[in-house]
């Protein structure tokens, strides 16, 4: 394809947002719109909607001082781009081993803002198993894969994450206020599992642990879910199972558990 039909497809909006990107993750703030805009050849209103659109994805947020740094919501993809590969590959066969354990559907998810995201999921042969779906997005704040990333973040980033946002009640079970949600976090954390008897689908239950990358940080959650029968006689089994499951990936992906003596 020749030089001239590549440049066709290049799309111009697009072409500025990524230099307005490049230019703030090399240190320019954009505390100075005037020359800010006038080296990137646009206007200030062209400028200051391609900020305002870049924060609304999460791209970039407020530095604090002043201007702008780049965000959480790019961080994440960068991270996901570099990380999910080594993440499902190290996840999938202890995923498909917790599966055959329990007989039960196992999933893996990560947190992409104030949801979780779907990337592997190993069923057994069962009769029974989950419908959810790699890709599929449930709110964090009601799935427990969700509730135990979240227990294991700082408090305030937390409430930064939730501060004046709706949280929806999917059940009865769902908390709705960052109070009451940093409560069950608490339990959740204490527990190193987070359960659901019923809490996000009626009549499904559900256990949850966290996997962690080398630094100690949560970077994605495992789960295992059936009906709600089938883990009343064999819970702590279960559980077990799961935090064990959880533990191997994080060992993978070089995380120490350091025992306190």
């Amino acid at each position: 394809m020749s030089e001239l039909a590549e440049g066709a497809y290049l799309s111009p909006p697009v072409q500025r947002a990524t230099k307005l990107l490049r230019r703030i993750a090399e240190g320019d703030r954009v505390t100075n719109m005037s020359r800010t805009a006038r080296e990137l050849e646009i206007s200030r209103t062209t400028l200051l909607r391609l900020l305002h659109t870049l924060e609304a994805e999460r791209f970039i947020e407020p530095a604090g001082d002043a201007g702008w740094r780049i965000g959480a919501g790019l961080i994440g993809i960068a991270a996901h781009a570099f990380a999910s590969g080594d993440l499902a590959e190290a996840a999938q066969p202890v995923l498909q081993r917790l599966a055959e354990q329990v007989g039960m559907s196992a999933h893996l998810g990560v947190l992409d803002g104030r949801e979780v995201v779907y990337l592997v999921r190993r069923t057994p042969n069962a009769s029974f198993v989950s419908n959810i779906r790699v890709g599929s997005r449930l709110p964090a704040h009601a799935a427990n894969m969700g509730r135990i990333m979240l227990a294991h973040l700082p408090e305030a980033e937390v409430r930064a994450l939730y501060a004046g946002v709706p949280m929806p009640a999917s059940t009865a079970h769902t908390a709705t206020t960052v109070g009451g949600l940093l409560a069950r976090l608490v339990q959740d954390r204490e527990a190193g599992l987070a359960w659901s008897d019923g809490h996000f689908e009626p009549g499904i239950a559900s256990v949850a642990a966290a996997v962690r990358d080398a630094t100690g940080r949560p970077v994605a959650a495992i789960n295992v879910s059936g009906q709600a029968a089938s883990f009343e006689a064999n819970r702590a089994r279960i559980g077990a199972a799961v935090a064990e499951a959880a533990a191997e990936i994080s060992g993978r992906l070089g995380f120490i558990l350091r025992k306190v003596a």
